[in-house]
């Protein structure tokens, strides 16, 4: 028997066979240009004006708990933003330019999901603050497109063997946020 996947919207769009929704909360609000350009936290103010920022516009914030983007014009570059309370937290990331082994599997430390090895990468931040300036780092393996929160949206159909729907992507949203934060917090320790 062939396993379907059906993506949960976060309301409902009209369409057969989305009986089981997420919840509506709004995770992330949506982030200005200024917003992203201020909350650079191990990047200094000139690089953060001339970073590519991704379409703000086409971005379907009530499915996010971050965002995330990688640089079209460097490309072991990406970026992490997330709200922290009121302020917006930016994150500089580089990719290590050596990909997983092939054939080798990886999974993402900040959704959990597992994946052919060359759709996941480790990404390093430097520390904010003077540990940053210093050459200290924090690294960890994250989906390659940074698209976590799309990923963890994706899940079986609703049936009576599987949980439902809607509370499998509110866990996998909590936990999301809760290994963001974490990272996060790496990145500004001793800021």
């Amino acid at each position: 028997m062939h396993s379907q996947r059906t993506r949960i919207p976060s309301r409902p769009v009209g369409r057969v066979g989305y009986n089981e929704l997420a919840p509506t909360k709004e995770i992330v609000r949506a982030l200005t240009e200024d917003d992203i350009r201020t909350g650079f936290v191990n990047a200094t103010d000139n690089e953060a004006q001339r970073i590519p920022l991704p379409g703000l516009h086409e971005v379907i914030w009530r499915d996010r708990e971050f965002l995330g983007w990688r640089d079209a014009r460097a490309a072991h570059r990406g970026y992490l933003a997330y709200w922290r309370g009121d302020e917006a937290v930016v994150i500089a990331l580089r990719e290590c330019e050596v990909p997983l082994a092939r054939g080798v599997g990886g999974m993402c430390s900040l959704c959990h999901t597992p994946q052919p090895g060359y759709q996941v990468s480790l990404f390093t931040a430097a520390r904010a603050g003077e540990a940053g300036r210093d050459g200290n780092t924090v690294g960890m393996y994250m989906c390659a497109d940074l698209a976590c929160s799309i990923i963890i949206r994706i899940v079986s159909p609703p049936s009576d063997v599987q949980p439902d729907p809607s509370l499998v992507v509110a866990r996998r949203a909590d936990g999301l946020q809760k290994r963001v934060e974490s990272f996060i917090d790496s990145v500004l320790k001793n800021a």
